[in-house]
């Protein structure tokens, strides 16, 4: 089998078996083409899943080296999850095409050190869940849909896939909200009279009727509504109200957590309302906790 068809299958399964997200099939592919391509050059054949099992670890060094120096060079977060996407494909070689490959285990990436998230605040917040409902451009129900997005991710602290993928089912919304998130777990979250009330609007603009099992937001031909959408209008509503860069999407969740523990929640269930598997990752929101502990001691301390 070449390799072009054994990263297909990977693909596949990870699609169908593993239920990866459009974003990481996508990135996980290039990364696995890339090295598929770097390999057919350095070795001047067609690459085969047997020659994939006899990759050296130097080789695997130099296909990183070769990105690190490129006419794009990639920074040491992209290498490292790049790197993560050729792990995955080789193991998957090994478990499913029995071509393993030892030495893929002696490569080690650059080390990363994670960032710490970049919240709004909850003035900028609240002026970003308004602002689309100030539109005078932009139809009724639309508005009222972007102002229901925005609500039920800052609301409910949801990443935005996790917020598209409700049903019409799923609404109007209870007191409480089951969500699948990464890796197909399941998260019950709160849902506050707020998101109930901005989601109930939007119910009631919406020109389409919907059957049960149909996405519940919908784009302005009916179709389902994309990520991308929620994207280009938080980047709008971010040059009318000057946020900076990072007000994006993803930053409501951030903001969610990082208000919650500054208002007193515990980590342990900051955890369970985001849906992280690991402590450590919650743990992050402290530093941001911490920076603004500090930046508000020295804007008010005499002797600052």
């Amino acid at each position: 089998m070449n390799a072009e068809a054994a990263r297909t299958q990977w693909l596949e399964h990870l699609a169908h078996e593993r239920r990866a997200s459009p974003r990481t099939l996508e990135a996980y592919g290039f990364a696995a083409g890339r090295y598929i391509a770097f390999l057919e050059r350095h070795q001047g054949e067609a690459v085969t899943v047997r020659s994939l099992s006899q990759v050296t670890a130097g080789e695997l060094r130099a296909w990183l080296a070769h990105l690190r120096s490129g006419d794009r060079p990639l920074s040491p977060r992209s290498l490292s999850q790049a790197l993560s996407a050729i792990r995955t494909f080789h193991k998957f070689l090994d478990r499913r095409l029995d071509a393993p490959n030892p030495a893929i285990a002696l490569v080690r990436g650059p080390r990363v050190k994670p960032g710490a998230p970049r919240p709004i605040t909850e003035d900028q917040a609240a002026g970003m869940l308004l602002e689309p409902g100030l539109d005078p451009d932009r139809e009724g129900w639309e508005a009222a849909r972007d102002q229901a997005v925005l609500t039920l991710l800052y609301g409910c602290g949801l990443r935005i896939s996790e917020g598209l993928s409700l049903k019409r089912s799923d609404a109007p919304l209870g007191a409480t909200l089951r969500i699948t998130g990464k890796g197909s777990k399941t998260r019950i979250v709160p849902v506050l009279p707020a998101v109930r009330d901005a989601v109930d609007a939007y119910l009631a603009e919406i020109p389409f009727v919907l059957s049960p099992d149909a996405p519940l937001f919908r784009a302005k031909r009916g179709g389902p509504l994309s990520p991308r959408h929620v994207q280009a209008t938080v980047q709008l509503l971010r040059g009318r109200l000057g946020l900076p860069a990072s007000a994006t999407p993803h930053a409501l969740r951030h903001s969610f957590a990082t208000h919650l523990l500054g208002a007193g929640a515990d980590l342990r269930s900051i955890q369970e309302l985001l849906g992280h598997a690991s402590l450590s990752t919650t743990q992050r929101y402290t530093e941001v906790d911490a920076a603004a502990l500090l930046s508000a001691y020295s804007a008010a301390h005499p002797h600052a």
